[in-house]
């Protein structure tokens, strides 16, 4: 079933336009980016006589202080801004639009859907590394940083979904994400839960993500391929392959597609660990250590990680199996 167009009024689309538009050109402009979601998000919250009075040295009480400094984003920090090997440089630039995107989703136009999607598209087009035409980015999408992110064309990612682009994430064309799946690029150690792998985690063109599923750090779904809902990915589906459960498996091949799909049995393949991306940090990185642990174990040689070292990866894939698939320490942050 093919859905609907739908659209606005002619006054409201005007209106539209001209906003998005105006943002738009300002974001693409040698203007400050704080400045500009600073005002975008003062006018869309209502707030402009308060925050002009506030400006002229006008009083104000300490609440509207505190509200009318937070549509600024430089007075805002993110947990992504404690990441110890993030690039500061991308960082300041997504740090700020993130934070419009964040902030524009607690506004009431947020619900309004011809508006938002296409704000949203249009604020995607300068945070993410690319971004393709005619995506459609529903309520209350989040991200690690943002500029890591490469996005094809028709894409459609709905509601509650978290894209960690911690390491780098590729969605492909026309791929479907459902409300509320998590998909990783970044994972911990099993024993020093402070040591961060990060991944390169790839999505195929035309592939369907199921409600509430989870992809790991550094797996990939190949083309056409589907996850169900509710299964945890570790490792590859093949193209064409419907997977599902957890640790999910293939139970299927598209109908139609046989002739073409890869027998994979009963176990889907895992080549995360090609998909690693080495990171280094300054020699005079000042560490912080949040949890302050004792994580050295009483047999010599080290510990099991998550990321398949240690006693290898048939340990990892047991170790999740045995703990219902929760071994993935990046989605308990």
């Amino acid at each position: 079933m093919t859905k609907r167009h739908v659209d606005l009024p002619a006054d409201a689309e005007s209106g539209v336009s001209e906003f998005v538009e105006r943002v738009d050109e300002r974001l693409a402009s040698d203007e400050d980016t704080c400045a500009v979601v600073r005002e975008t998000l003062v006018d869309l919250f209502g707030d402009r006589e308060a925050y002009d009075r506030w400006q002229a040295g006008g009083e104000v009480t300490p609440a509207e202080r505190v509200r009318l400094q937070g549509y600024d984003p430089c007075n805002a920090t993110l947990e992504s801004e404690y990441y110890a090997e993030k690039d500061e440089d991308r960082f300041q630039e997504s740090k700020y639009l993130q934070w419009l995107w964040r902030q524009f989703d607690a506004t009431p136009m947020a619900d309004n859907i011809a508006f938002a999607l296409r704000f949203r598209q249009m604020l995607a087009n300068h945070l993410f590394a690319e971004c393709g035409d005619d995506c459609r980015f529903f309520k209350g999408i989040t991200f690690t940083y943002g500029h890591n992110i490469t996005v094809g064309d028709n894409v459609v990612i709905h509601d509650d979904v978290h894209l960690d682009d911690r390491g780098e994430l590729t969605i492909g064309d026309r791929v479907s994400i459902a409300d509320s799946t998590h998909v990783y690029s970044h994972d911990h150690d099993v024993v020093d839960q402070t040591e961060v792998y990060n991944y390169h985690t790839v999505l195929e063109d035309d592939v369907r993500l199921g409600f509430d599923s989870m992809v790991r750090a550094g797996s990939r779904v190949g083309r056409n391929a589907m996850l169900g809902a509710k299964a945890i990915l570790q490792g590859d589906v093949p193209a064409h392959h419907v997977a599902v459960g957890t640790p999910a498996r293939s139970v299927r091949v598209k109908p139609g597609w046989e002739s073409v799909a890869e027998d994979v049995g009963d176990r889907l393949p895992d080549e995360r660990e090609e998909r690693r991306l080495a990171h280094t940090l300054p020699e005079t990185f000042d560490e912080f250590d949040e949890f302050g642990r004792d994580v050295e174990p009483p047999d010599a040689g080290g510990g099991e990680s998550d990321t398949g070292e240690g006693d290898g990866e048939e340990a990892d894939t047991e170790s999740v199996e045995a703990d219902g698939g929760r071994a993935v320490d990046a989605s308990e942050e």
